[in-house]
């Protein structure tokens, strides 16, 4: 039998557990698992870090079953990777191994007035002032504010600090320190993709920066070791893979840029998961944008191996428009149902809908913008609303893959595309069409969990995936060419800039009469 290997995916909406084929890169088996997502304010989203954790169990052992079932031996799993939903924060503690609050979620809001207080006491009120540094905007949408914010708001998590028990991590530290043994002996690390998108990392010195830490006033003893993407962290301690080492660590849109083979210096690709994410390598050295984008570590695979970078278009808001329409709405119930209507009423006919719920990510970095439905007439029915979502995230990749032609000089003549929301025949089409340009569905989507299995895979001491170019599988691809002329396509872009204009500065500072407040 050929060495197989397992990647933890663990996603804003759900936690997969997949198993891949090392020589060939075919799945093998997976198991999902939705995960439950809270609303306390408004603005505000998180989720439960046991359950998180319950998830990861669940899909792992279920999984394990179902290759007992395909008579397949699970000794013949060699490792196992971990990707993950990037940003989210978590505060623990090291002695009980007990969450100090829920993870707060990379959409949360909660850190708003924080960051307008923090641009406006910047040089020139730049939001751009750590971008040297970090490579990111000042945003609600990074970890360090949403860390500042438990630190000076939850008990707990200031007395677990006081008394040195206060572990911080993204996703990835948590799912790692749980699986090598938590408070027995567990691994706290993180890699360089994941430390990237805290705004405590230096992207140039691979190292957290006392600096940063300090303008964020965050204690270093509580961070994770920085390790890179592809060596071995610890070994599994329970459960069906007990003994199996974790060597492979990306986050979610690193996982998928490596699954996609995007290991060449302009190669990029686009997710469209809860949100959209385009992003594209940009070789060993960091790029800057002048258009709006992220510059962001990509991954490093292996501790001798140089870090390589990209430029990342990143939006807040794509499958969960999808997700809204149907929990808030009841317009849809099931997401697959929303290709059904949208093709029933074949044009948006006018309305555009810009999803604005966490305010607009790239190319904008505006907090202050909430969601707006426009160019409703009588005529409009819940079909064109539909349509309008679905346009919605292929406009939103049309502005990112703009903003990243004009950053790299040398345009994508074609989109490399997966996420779950790619099985959606229409978008697909749509997404060409609103591009002008043809788009490319691998026809295995989970190239995020395999990016995390390549990784893993190719560790030193585990070494049964070679990532040679010349031994990367071949991708089989569909390909939807653009059908409606491009004189259409501009017009209703740029209908869609007006509307994303009426949707900017609404929220713009903390609610004056917000019923907390009046203890």
């Amino acid at each position: 039998m050929d060495p197989l290997v397992a990647a933890i995916d663990q996603g804003t909406s759900s936690t997969r557990f997949l198993v891949f084929n090392a020589k060939t890169a075919e799945l093998i088996s997976q198991h999902q698992v939705e995960i439950n997502q809270s609303f306390p304010k408004e603005g505000w989203v998180e989720e439960d870090p046991k359950e998180i954790m319950q998830s990861v169990y669940e899909c792992m052992e279920r999984t394990c079953e179902k290759l007992y079932q395909l008579n397949i031996d699970v000794s013949n799993i060699k490792a196992v990777g971990v990707t993950n939903q990037r940003e989210t924060t978590l505060v623990w503690d090291k002695e009980t191994g007990e969450p100090l609050y829920n993870a707060i979620v990379w959409l949360d809001l909660r850190t708003q007035s924080t960051v307008e207080r923090l641009i406006s006491k910047a040089p020139g009120k730049n939001k751009n002032h750590l971008k040297h540094k970090t490579g990111l905007p000042i945003s609600t949408y990074f970890s360090a504010v949403k860390l500042r914010w438990l630190l000076d708001n939850v008990d707990e998590v200031q007395q677990a600090v006081l008394s040195e028990r206060a572990m911080f991590g993204t996703v990835d530290s948590w799912i790692i320190w749980c699986l090598t043994g938590g408070r027995s002996g567990g691994v706290h690390c993180t890699d360089v993709s994941n430390a990237s998108r805290t705004m405590l990392f230096n992207i140039h010195t691979m190292n957290w920066d006392p600096e940063l830490c300090r303008y964020f006033d965050v204690p270093m003893e509580i961070l994770p070791k920085v390790r890179s993407s592809s060596e071995i962290y610890g070994f599994m301690k329970s459960g069906s893979l007990a003994g199996v080492p974790i060597s492979g660590c990306l986050g979610d849109q690193s996982a998928a840029l490596v699954g996609q083979m995007c290991l060449k210096e302009g190669q990029a690709k686009n997710t469209y998961g809860t949100g959209c994410f385009l992003l594209r390598n940009t070789g060993t050295k960091p790029v800057m944008s002048d258009h709006g984008l992220l510059t962001t570590v990509a991954y490093k695979m292996g501790k001798e191996e140089s870090a390589c970078y990209a430029l990342e278009g990143s939006v807040a808001i794509a499958g969960a428009v999808v997700r809204w329409l149907k929990d808030n709405m009841g317009i849809v119930k099931s997401s697959s149902e929303i290709e059904t209507l949208a093709a029933a009423a074949g044009s948006s006919y006018g309305c555009y809908f810009v999803p604005a719920f966490s305010g607009l990510y790239a190319p904008y970095w505006e907090p202050s913008a909430r969601g707006i439905i426009c160019g409703l007439t009588q005529f409009t029915n819940r079909n064109h609303l539909a349509f309008a979502a679905l346009e919605a995230v292929c406009f939103q990749t049309r502005e990112i893959l703009d903003a990243m032609n004009l950053d790299s000089g040398v345009p994508l003549t074609q989109l490399k595309v997966d996420g779950g929301m790619t099985s959606n025949r229409l978008l697909m089409q749509l997404q060409a069409d609103i591009l002008c340009m043809p788009v490319a569905r691998p026809t295995m989507a989970e190239t995020t969990a395999l990016g995390a299995a390549m990784a893993a895979g190719a560790a030193e001491g585990v070494d049964v995936w070679d990532l040679s170019v010349d031994h990367l599988p071949h991708v089989m691809r569909e390909k939807y060419e653009p059908q409606i002329n491009s004189d259409e396509s501009e017009y209703r872009f740029a209908r869609w800039k007006k509307a994303v204009q009426k949707a900017m500065n609404w929220e713009t500072t903390e609610p004056c009469c917000n019923n907390d407040h009046q203890q």
